[in-house]
């Protein structure tokens, strides 16, 4: 089972826009560099006038006998609403709420208000700026109370209400609503809609200021990211060189902008197995850190080199990587920072890779003991991700229950954090191959369960990641003897695997085997004897015959051939419509279900 990719997304910090009305609040799902900005940040301002803050309070009715109420109060009624001069009033209204830390349910109010007082003026339906910022400012105070939920669907009418071709002004309140929607469905975990909306927004920034323009840069890099959370690489790959290409432009070398998106690049090709590539972006935005003065920004690509360096087995340039970042990070920001516990897992990964066993245990408890007491201003995302880190190397150490502890203890931490939804499906289907391992099948099938369901919900579902996943649970539902629900999974890992590893990969070969297994469980003979032909042709014409499961997967089709009364078949059909349900194999009679002689792959 491959590692599991988890992205750490910071939490959501609400501000309400007061000079620019039409700029997002952003969460980001990954920062290359804590210290770029983002899209957001770097927006032009808007040309349309912001709403008066120096309008004078409507005076309550002086001559009312009965007790004066506050100013406000008289202006919150419904048949008010169609003064022009309520709109901005109340928006102002919520700002002031919320600056002065009264709470945002009361600032929520004032922004609807405002938002149904901008609607009810709106001059013979024409489109107002001022609609849409409320309604931005509505949906930014919905998510600060976690109702992210009911910050959707105003987010979507505050994107329809620009017109794009009417201006710059239109253009960029368009843009904010669709960044800040993409932002809102990805602390929802829904980073197929969320890479949607970053698109379409990109689109129009890019129609509205020009392809080269160091903004789009911003929102291309941005954009790069969820990509790479979502763990497309190619599509990241695509916006992280247009971005690099744009900062060569309008940024002199060696500069901050360069170095993040280096940065971002490395993170990539890593991902994509291109250490040599990596390795020569890191040590690219390693100088331009060094050049700008930035330390500890130094020091954390100090560990990411040392992390390349490790996976090219080169374990002494890696030690040395790791221990100039180690003494950084303890003389700026104290022993037991998290940033010291990180490199800590760095060393122990890299010590029992070389045998040292002793080191790498004593690491992973020195780790454990700044994770038990954080020091201040750590957060739960640091903890969770250092834990199940460890977790990974106590597995090596063949010790799974203690492995299970520290993944349900970073659990714990995330499950009730937004945008956390792929993380948590990760450390699931982690905890499903632990349960596996010690023979708890059916707890294993439950975690396995609950990762595919929110993996299926974030739009990971045609990932390679999500492909391996379903493979797990099939094998746990074969432990159960659950072998229909086994197939259904072999079934659906085999296509997406074909689909985003190809069929020679190591995981999709894996499934085959697994997949003829099971049909030959399910008396199904003739589609299992052609999955393996189909293998055996394959290794035998581009993966070789040197490779040891060859000689079983040749012994299991000699089986299955010998029980058929038939000689292998040395022209293997295409595969296309095997599992095809509608095929003309699914109305003959099948033989009872038994369970296959040869064993499932994991």
């Amino acid at each position: 089972m491959p590692g599991l990719v988890s992205v750490k997304t910071p939490p959501l910090r609400i501000t309400v826009p007061d000079d620019q009305p039409h700029t997002p609040i952003r969460a980001q799902p990954i920062r290359s560099d804590p210290k770029s900005s983002s899209p957001a940040t770097r927006r032009p301002p808007s040309p349309s006038p912001s709403p008066s803050t120096s309008r004078a309070k409507p005076s309550p009715d002086r001559g009312s006998a009965k007790k004066k109420s506050p100013p406000e109060k008289n202006l919150l009624n419904e048949s008010s609403l169609d003064n022009p001069d309520l709109g901005p009033f109340l928006l102002k209204l919520a700002r002031d709420t919320i600056a002065s830390g009264e709470g945002p349910t009361k600032a929520l109010d004032y922004a609807l208000r405002a938002s149904k007082s901008f609607e009810k003026c709106a001059v013979d339906g024409d489109p107002s700026l001022d609609l849409a910022m409320s309604l931005h400012v509505v949906a930014a105070i919905y998510c600060s109370l976690g109702k992210f939920e009911e910050a959707v669907p105003v987010l979507e009418r505050a994107i329809k209400v620009p017109e794009v071709a009417r201006g710059a002004d239109h253009a960029l309140a368009a843009f904010s609503g669709y960044m800040q929607l993409g932002d809102t469905h990805s602390m929802l975990g829904q980073l197929d809609r969320s890479i949607e909306c970053y698109k379409d927004g990109l689109k129009i920034q890019m129609e509205a200021l020009g392809d080269n323009d160091p903004r789009v840069a911003e929102t291309c890099r941005y954009l790069a990211e969820a990509h790479v959370q979502a763990m497309q690489f190619d599509e990241a790959d695509n916006l992280c060189k247009k971005t690099l290409e744009i900062h060569r432009v309008h940024s002199p070398p060696a500069s901050l902008e360069e170095a993040a998106d280096r940065r971002l690049m490395a993170l990539i090709c890593e991902a994509k197995g291109d250490y040599e590539a990596a390795l020569e972006h890191l040590v690219l935005a390693s100088m331009a850190m060094i050049a700008n003065g930035q330390e500890n920004e130094v020091a954390a690509i100090d560990v990411s080199i040392g992390n390349i360096y490790s996976s090219l087995s080169r374990f002494d340039e890696a030690v040395f990587s790791y221990q100039k970042a180690l003494t950084v990070f303890k003389s700026s920001k104290g022993d037991n920072h998290p940033s010291v516990a990180s490199v800590f897992v760095r060393l122990a990964d890299l010590y029992y890779k070389t045998g040292k066993l002793r080191e790498s245990r004593s690491y992973c408890e020195n780790a454990l003991r700044i994770y038990a007491k954080p020091v201040p201003g750590t957060t739960s995302e640091e903890i969770a991700s250092g834990m199940t880190e460890i977790s990974a190397i106590y597995e090596l150490f063949n010790e799974p229950e203690e492995a299970l502890k520290l993944l349900q203890k970073a659990m714990k931490l995330l499950e009730d954090k937004p945008g956390q939804h792929s993380t948590v499906a990760g450390i699931e289907a982690r905890m499903g191959v632990m349960y596996y391992m010690v023979g708890r099948y059916e707890v294993s099938r439950g975690s396995f369960e609950s990762a595919v369901a929110k993996l299926r919900a974030s739009g990971e579902r045609k990932s390679a990641f999500f492909g391996v996943v379903l493979n797990q649970m099939g094998l746990a539902c074969v432990q159960l003897f659950k072998i229909d629900e086994a197939a259904e999974l072999f079934e659906e890992a085999r296509e997406i695997l074909e689909q985003e590893c190809g069929p020679c990969h190591q995981d999709t070969l894996g499934v085959y085997s697994n997949l003829a297994a099971t049909y030959d469980a399910m008396g199904r003979i003739e589609d299992a004897i052609e999955i393996l032909e189909y293998v055996l042709k394959l290794r035998e014409e581009k993966l070789g015959t040197a490779n040891p499961d060859f000689d079983d997967e040749k012994k299991r089709l000699a089986e299955l051939l010998k029980e058929a009364g038939r000689s292998r078949n040395k022209k293997a059909k295409s595969l296309e419509n095997l599992i095809d349900p509608n095929s003309k194999r699914s109305n003959k009679k099948e033989t009872p279900k038994k369970w296959s002689a040869f064993g499932f792959r994991s």
